[in-house]
């Protein structure tokens, strides 16, 4: 397989520490042709962009993350906007949204971020990378409310939300979890939504897809999540990866 574009990844994690620049220096000859790597936090953007800069295929998304938001204020937005608007490698404003699921952060903080995040992204003219855990109800209204471009990161709602982000514009992002064993949801998902509007991710490290699940996820094993979509839509691997990467290329406005 060639052509992999992986729309999200976090290769500034830990669990890379011990190999980083080896691993990301063979992708590309496993196919891997564009990574988004997306950050969380002020470190991990920092160390996104410095990965942005060190490897001409990794592009960078620079958010603030729901579960990351203790210590920051709105006004830590500003640099936000500052280094979108200063590295050409900025292509997203992401990972940002919504998490229920965890309750370290209550939503009284999570909601006015993500909304100020999504109005940043609209200004910039950039895409959000949205992450939504156990918050589909308030994630949908504030991407109903204004209508950003962007991508349902690891999308786990239901068939029949997905078309309401379908027609707000917004991609769906499909990972690991489509070769999960009971991932029924998500198989219904990917049987409805039109190849066209779909994004193929990791979420590396985490969401390793079968055979690998329980591993260290890298983008090479995108390749697993592109079979099995293959698979639901009838038609070969690659058809299914020059497509999706065509689509993220759209998104992220990267013209190469």
């Amino acid at each position: 397989m060639s052509g992999i574009f992986d729309t999200h990844a976090h290769y500034d994690d830990e669990k890379f520490d011990e190999d980083r620049n080896a691993l990301l220096s063979s992708l590309p000859s496993k196919g891997v042709e564009l990574v988004m790597n997306c950050a969380t936090n002020p470190a991990s953007i920092q160390s996104t962009l410095a990965l942005a800069e060190t490897f001409e295929f990794i592009y960078a998304a620079i958010g603030f993350h729901p579960e990351d938001l203790i210590g920051l204020t709105l006004s830590d937005l500003d640099k936000l906007k500052d280094l979108a608007q200063t590295c050409s490698k900025v292509k997203a404003i992401g990972e940002i949204g919504l998490d229920y699921y965890w309750k370290e952060v209550p939503r009284e903080m999570q909601l006015p971020f993500f909304e100020a995040q999504i109005e940043l992204a609209k200004a910039l003219n950039l895409p959000v990378i949205v992450h939504d855990r156990e918050a589909h109800e308030d994630t949908y209204a504030l991407l109903r409310k204004h209508k950003p471009q962007g991508v349902l990161h690891c999308y786990s709602g239901s068939a029949e939300s997905a078309k309401e982000i379908l027609d707000n514009g917004m991609y769906i992002g499909i990972g690991g979890a489509l070769t999960f064993k009971n991932a029924k949801k998500i198989v219904k998902v990917a049987e409805v939504v039109p190849l066209e509007r779909i994004l193929l991710e990791t979420d590396a490290p985490y969401m390793a897809p079968v055979p690998m699940r329980g591993k260290r996820n890298d983008s090479s094993l995108i390749v697993y999540v592109a079979q099995a979509l293959a698979e639901i839509k009838g038609i070969s691997t690659q058809e299914v990866i020059a497509t999706c990467t065509q689509n993220s290329k759209d998104l992220f406005r990267i013209d190469k």
